[in-house]
């Protein structure tokens, strides 16, 4: 199973719900297991950068590539990327428990 995690914030006086429900958008792509957009709680002492996460889980990495080709996926990004300031994205393979 392959994690997709990214990390946003959001660029100064962009209202940070209106970025999260646009983000919402990519769970329609059919080909996530587990699909969520959160806000960050902003808890950490030394960092809080970060405004949403988008976590994502696929079977495998030929899911994950159906699901960035989506043309949801196109349009979400073109709609989000102006309101956005920062974004990360880290793909990793989930442990064996």
């Amino acid at each position: 199973m392959i994690r997709h995690i990214i990390f946003f914030s959001v660029k100064p006086g962009t209202d940070v719900e209106t970025v999260r429900e646009g983000l919402m958008n990519l769970g329609r792509i059919p080909h996530s297991s587990h699909f969520e957009v959160t806000l960050n709680r902003k808890l950490d002492l030394y960092e809080n950068e970060v405004d949403i996460v988008v976590y994502a889980e696929f079977e495998n990495e030929a899911a994950l590539h159906a699901y960035k080709a989506d043309p949801i996926y196109g349009q979400t990004t073109a709609n989000v990327r102006p309101m956005r300031e920062m974004r990360f994205s880290a793909d990793v393979i989930a442990a064996d428990k």
